[in-house]
């Protein structure tokens, strides 16, 4: 398997959280390796790996850790990964979320506008972007059989205690920056959210043994 270069933009924030692996609690790497068994067993078996990125609104953390799970697939030379988000119900990739993702290194550009708009996110020269825009999880956009379920906020992971067609649901979840939208701290917790679940993210598949 091949690894691809990412965007020149965003390989100083990948390399800087590389380096910071130490900062995740042993708690949360126990999770992360969760995500890491899913996938290894799918690589294992010769199978294409799906991936859906679940909260309840489908508006900041899901998408980003979405975005951070193909970049990261594609950067540690892991084929056949395709990752999804959704929601328990559709909003809109919030716009704090998309200005904290393009700060980072992504290029993100806006190809239908309207309540609901719909992104193009790049991470390398070398693959198809991904298409972004807030929908329910199981969305026809979506693959909806044989996945794992990530679910990345605590109210979704409560109240949706079935995730139909996932077969496999791992609790990876993180505090919600909208928390802060509106106050002097904005900016500063959306770039540590975007920064904590890259690291993890990041950490999660490189573990994985990619056979070559």
């Amino acid at each position: 398997m091949t690894s691809l270069n990412l965007l020149p933009t965003l390989q100083p924030l990948v390399k800087q959280l590389e380096s910071e692996f130490e900062k995740i609690p042993e708690a949360r790497k126990q999770l992360l390796l969760e995500l890491t068994k899913f996938v290894q067993m799918k690589v294992d078996s010769h199978k294409k790996v799906y991936l859906n990125f679940i909260c309840t609104h489908n508006s900041r953390r899901s998408h980003v850790a979405q975005i951070w799970a193909q970049a990261a697939a594609a950067y540690v030379g892991v084929e056949g990964v395709e990752c999804f988000s959704g929601g328990t119900e559709a909003t809109a990739f919030n716009p704090r979320a998309v200005k904290a993702m393009r700060e980072a290194g992504f290029e993100i550009k806006e190809v239908k506008a309207g309540d609901n708009p719909v992104y193009e996110v790049n991470y390398s020269a070398h693959a198809a972007p991904i298409t972004s825009f807030s929908k329910t999880y199981d969305d026809p956009f979506n693959h909806n059989q044989d996945f794992a379920a990530i679910m990345t906020c605590s109210h979704a992971d409560e109240n949706c205690p079935l995730v139909l067609g996932a077969s496999a649901r791992i609790a990876i979840t993180y505090d919600d920056p909208k928390e802060f939208d509106g106050t002097l701290q904005e900016e500063a917790k959306y770039k540590e959210r975007v920064h904590q679940i890259g690291r993890e993210i990041l950490f999660a598949f490189s573990k994985i043994d990619v056979v070559g």
